[in-house]
């Protein structure tokens, strides 16, 4: 199973979308939501509160002001 390259969930096989660059790079996306966000719109995933680098920065965050 693949991983979506915006949001990071699991892809099962036989659903997403391959979005290939001209210098061979392959992008697994699950939805149009995410493909638009990485490409069209130009998010980061860090900073788009329903992806998981979202969630994991938040957690990152919180860990060290509790270890301060």
């Amino acid at each position: 199973m693949a991983k979506c390259a915006f949001c990071r969930k699991l892809i099962e096989q036989g659903t997403g979308m391959i979005f290939v660059k001209n210098d061979g790079r392959q992008f697994n996306f699950c939805s149009s939501k995410c493909r638009k966000n990485l490409f069209k719109l130009q998010h980061v995933p860090r900073y788009t509160k329903w992806s998981k680098a979202y969630e994991k920065g938040v957690q990152k965050n919180k860990e060290e002001t509790k270890t301060q």
